[in-house]
């Protein structure tokens, strides 16, 4: 017994020393820049840009491959901080803002053929062949690959209401030296309000 124990303890701190050794020698160099780009953006794995994932949308940006612009949930914002973690500029003209949506199914139009419910990769979409099927919203992240694949145009993308628990107060307008705003506090000094 104390044999077979002191063999699978060998045999594991051996192999070990393998896995250790091969995760060294065997190891892929990473371009640092992707981890980066990665984090910077939505992580939802939405599709929209054209690839797979976030991952693989990082690579594309950091060998130049793709435009700052790829990403649809992330807006100005994110395309903006790309070209500046990226030194390009970001090509911005003809960007139009959306907010965050979710995918609508009209009942009536309906008749369950389930050419949506793979193309969810969150498994937001609930339903059964010949059967209606429906949009758990909380879950769905609003790519919209499920409106193009209907063939009835059943699928329709709504903008997500604001509700008491979602809404942000939007950020203040930042003040810029020489201007005077009435009751704050602008370079140490007090306005008075008018």
């Amino acid at each position: 017994m104390i044999f077979a124990i002191a063999m699978l303890c060998g045999l594991g701190v051996v192999l070990g020393a393998i896995l250790g050794v091969a995760a060294k020698w065997l190891a892929v160099e990473e371009n640092p820049i992707e981890a980066e780009l990665q984090a910077m953006l939505p992580g939802s794995q939405c599709g929209q840009c054209g690839y797979v994932g976030c991952a693989q949308a990082a690579a594309a940006l950091a060998r130049g491959e793709a435009p700052v612009t790829l990403c649809p949930p992330g807006g100005r914002a994110v395309a903006e901080a790309l070209a500046k973690k990226l030194g390009v500029k970001a090509a911005l003209d003809g960007h139009v803002e959306k907010g965050p949506q979710y995918a609508y199914i009209h009942a009536e139009r309906c008749y369950g053929c389930t050419r949506c419910v793979p193309e969810c990769n969150v498994d937001a979409i609930i339903g059964a062949t010949k059967q209606m099927h429906d949009v758990i919203t909380d879950l769905c992240h609003g790519c919209g690959k499920c409106a193009l694949v209907c063939p009835t145009e059943g699928i329709e993308m709504r903008p997500v209401p604001t509700t008491v628990s979602s809404w942000h107060w939007p950020k203040p307008a930042r003040i810029g030296s020489g201007q005077v705003v009435s009751g704050h506090t602008v370079s140490g000094h007090v306005v008075p309000g008018h």
